[in-house]
């Protein structure tokens, strides 16, 4: 098969990159898709930092195995501790995807950025070089949420844990004057809706959500095109979902990709 037609590989620790995939199909219909979940290992946030490698690893060389033109390492956790040994030990191109901080500090007005992230994204050199980038750092209130990721994985986006824990999450800050909250990792743009809702209640005003898989996404389309491998079919393309969970995990990322 000609490369430009082989699919686009998309790997996450879980059903979190499949935000990433969603937009990813919206914007690029044409194109194929395998999605890879280590949903038996998810979530990646709280684990020691040599054994995210390892499961990233592990995944790409799924991928690999599987006949991709690209991976897209559509979890923040895992681009924060391995997409450089994976960039430099790859010769396929390896997109990432990282916390939009910067669009959201570059918002109208001087109000305070929340970013609520795993702990282990929020204490990486990745991170704290992407903020000296950016500047500004003043102005971030930064939320790590161990346990969040786990709570998503579970499909329900609208359940009374969810609610409880954001809301016990961002209640320390209601007096800060606080304009948008960073979507630091892609299993929370699933209930970035929520976390909207409950963050303009606290804090008296309309919050703005920055998600990084906008980016990702315009990214992911801009090395294909200046690598010549989009696509010139005009078919819509095909969506292979695959997990180290089983069939189980299969059936709950069906569910969350095409029917929520």
């Amino acid at each position: 098969m000609e490369n430009k037609h082989l699919p686009i590989g998309f790997m996450d620790s879980g059903v979190g990159g499949l935000s990433v995939l969603r937009e990813a199909i919206l914007k690029m219909p044409h194109e194929n898709f395998i999605f890879y979940g280590d949903n038996k290992n998810a979530p990646y946030g709280e684990k020691p930092e040599e054994e995210i490698r390892e499961l990233s690893i592990a995944c790409v060389e799924k991928l690999i195995s599987e006949g991709v033109k690209m991976v897209v390492i559509a979890c923040n956790t895992a681009t924060t501790v391995a997409v450089r040994y994976l960039r430099e030990h790859y010769e396929l191109p390896v997109i990432s995807i990282e916390p939009a901080i910067k669009p959201a500090l570059s918002a109208p007005g001087n109000k305070k950025v929340i970013v609520m992230a795993t702990p282990t994204t929020l204490s990486q050199k990745r991170y704290f070089d992407l903020k000296e980038r950016v500047g500004h750092q003043e102005r971030l209130i930064e939320i790590p949420c161990a346990g969040l990721a786990k709570l998503v994985e579970k499909g329900d986006f609208e359940s009374e844990e969810l609610k409880s824990y954001i809301t016990n999450k961002l209640l320390p800050f209601s007096k800060e004057d606080v304009g948008g909250v960073v979507i630091g990792c892609t299993h929370y743009s699933f209930i970035a809706p929520l976390i909207k809702k409950i963050a303009s209640e606290i804090f008296r005003n309309e919050i703005e959500i920055h998600d990084g898989r906008y980016g990702t996404v315009r990214q992911i389309k801009r090395v294909l095109e200046n690598s010549g491998l989009i696509t010139d079919s005009q078919e819509n393309g095909s969506i292979r979902l695959l997990s180290s969970g089983g069939e189980e995990s299969i059936s709950l990322m069906k569910k969350i990709l095409f029917e929520d």
